[in-house]
């Protein structure tokens, strides 16, 4: 999105309440259809493509993907708080549906407030907001547990909706990459689902254009089977690596370029890339410093591609396809690029050398440096090949595997706290109010963040009454388990969740709402009637 860059359409201007009422319409218009998934007991919802075929999911970001409002300010309300989910899936992976439903409580509590209190100001308010906000995160952190053992797995099962055997398919997953593994997931050849783990590599470098991109619903760029071509001296000119290319599009084959190329070969395979002449991605080449010539070679023994240097007396024009590698398949998302690679005789010696330097490096960078040098050569890559009956549940499969995945990710990062919106509600019991007048944001953040549990509770059906929740509040990491009906310590039952999508989710709601409360006036295009 273009911010600087305003439309030519005439537009509608709307101030004051009038615009703030009709963004809080828009905003319970998509939270009402999107926290209907939240929770063990959450529903799903069809919804139609852009073709008008039915599909069915779960999954909180593609149902509010698929909410667009009749009334532009309406739209403008849901749009922005789209964009603070959108937010939370960049970088915790998971949370939307929270994120969406913390944005929804947090509105209504400001609007409340501001009515009933005419002295209280936009400034005042959001203070107080985000003094409690500094102080919930601060709370989630003590919260904070490792993932430790059968943990992995319920957090994998709570965010594939309870699905026991799909949490520990993901789990197993995981476990099978290790710590320097990773894990991704494509269609399955026929209707089971399964987990194979092949050996692979992780490389530090994400992808570098939307253009890049062949799956455009994952925003990822993969390649089966390509050939690998690994520069570390800038190309200057497409003409260098012709015959490259003329043999990869004689071989129906990808092909991966590791390094940098000036403006006009890369304009040149991004043409060939979009006419469909060539499938191509281009990465950054591994490593800094003092440790980069050692990543490249690296990714040159793992690939059994030679490194083109001209530095080193290396000449484009006599480059050919004896310098080129093979993989078996590569993924580059936004953060990284995953390799499928066969193993290679003489890895293991290379990785004991890499650890010996880490044992002796006393700079912190430099250690990171030779750590992401392991992921390269020690790395494993674990497959979900997801099947189902028909594609209508192949898709809504996958994007439960998709939240479970992200899910681990993010629990394996920073931890995990309670589940079941607990975390939240307990931190509202122990969030202590500043001194009047900023009480009030403090307070408003207070009831807000207590949305999340009161939601999975009316999707099962259940009613909180005053001595279950003050039950709760004497007893911190309890909660109601909305499948049996009992009040049990969340973690121990194995209801939890990622201590980062939690604090993501609530940073991104209080961001996004603490600029719609101080919005007066709305510029909307002009619908003619």
């Amino acid at each position: 999105m273009e911010f600087n860059n305003p439309s030519l359409t005439i537009k509608e201007i709307t101030r004051g309440q009038t615009g703030r009422d009709a963004l809080m319409a828009g905003i319970n218009e998509l939270a009402d259809t999107v926290k209907s998934t939240l929770g063990a007991a959450g529903r799903t919802v069809i919804y139609q493509d852009g073709q008008g075929r039915p599909l069915i999911t779960k999954d909180g970001v593609t149902v509010a993907e698929a909410t667009i409002l009749w009334d532009p300010i309406e739209n403008i309300g849901a749009d922005l708080v789209k964009e603070a989910a959108s937010l939370t899936v960049k970088e915790a992976g998971d949370g939307t549906t929270t994120s969406t439903v913390l944005a929804q409580a947090l509105i209504q509590e400001c609007d409340k407030a501001l009515k009933a209190n005419p002295a209280l100001t936009i400034r005042e308010l959001t203070q107080g907001i985000n003094d409690g906000l500094s102080n919930v995160v601060a709370q989630l952190s003590e919260m904070s547990r490792e993932v430790t053992g059968s943990t992995l797995s319920d957090v994998a099962t709570i965010s594939a909706n309870n699905d026991i055997p799909l949490g520990e398919l993901i789990s197993e997953a995981y476990n099978s990459a290790g710590v320097n593994g990773d894990v991704i997931m494509k269609d399955s050849i026929d209707e089971n689902t399964f987990v194979e783990t092949v050996k692979g590599m992780r490389i530090e470098s994400g992808i570098k254009s939307q253009y890049w991109r062949t799956n455009i619903e994952k925003e990822t760029a993969e390649l089966e089977n390509p050939y690998v071509l690994l520069l570390t001296s800038p190309l200057n000119n497409i003409r260098k690596i012709q015959n490259i290319l003329e043999h990869c599009i004689k071989q129906n084959r990808p092909l991966l370029i590791i390094g940098e190329l000036e403006q006009q070969p890369l304009a040149t395979l991004l043409s060939n890339k979009v006419k469909g002449v060539l499938k191509v991605n281009v990465i950054d080449c591994p490593g800094f410093g003092k440790t980069k010539q050692d990543t490249v070679e690296d990714v040159a023994f793992r690939t059994g591609a030679t490194p083109i240097s001209e530095a080193l007396g290396d000449d484009f024009d006599f480059i050919d396809v004896s310098f080129l590698g093979e993989v078996d398949q590569v993924v580059t998302d936004s953060m990284r690029t995953v390799i499928q690679v066969e193993e290679v005789e003489g890895t293991e010696e290379r990785i004991q050398s890499v650890r010996d330097k880490i044992k002796s490096e006393e700079n912190p960078y430099i250690k990171k440096k030779l750590e992401e040098r392991i992921n390269i050569l020690a790395g494993a890559v674990s497959i979900i090949n997801v099947g189902a009956e028909s594609k209508i549940e192949l898709k809504e499969k996958k994007d439960r595997i998709e939240d479970a995945m992200y899910a681990v990710k993010a629990a394996i990062k920073e931890g995990i706290v309670p589940g079941g919106g607990i975390a939240l509600l307990n931190a509202s019991f122990g969030l202590t109010y500043t001194d009047a007048p900023l009480q009030l944001g403090t307070e408003v953040l207070a009831k807000a963040i207590q949305a999340p549990f009161k939601t999975i509770l009316a999707n099962a059906d259940i009613l909180l009454s005053d001595p279950v929740l003050g039950q709760l509040q004497a007893v911190p990491g309890a909660g109601l388990d909305v499948i049996s009906g009992e009040i049990v310590d969340m973690v121990e039952a194995g209801i939890i969740d990622p201590v980062l999508v939690t604090k993501t989710a609530l940073k991104n709601a209080v961001s996004v709402i603490t600029t719609i409360i101080s919005t007066d006036a709305i510029l909307s295009n002009k619908i003619k009637s």
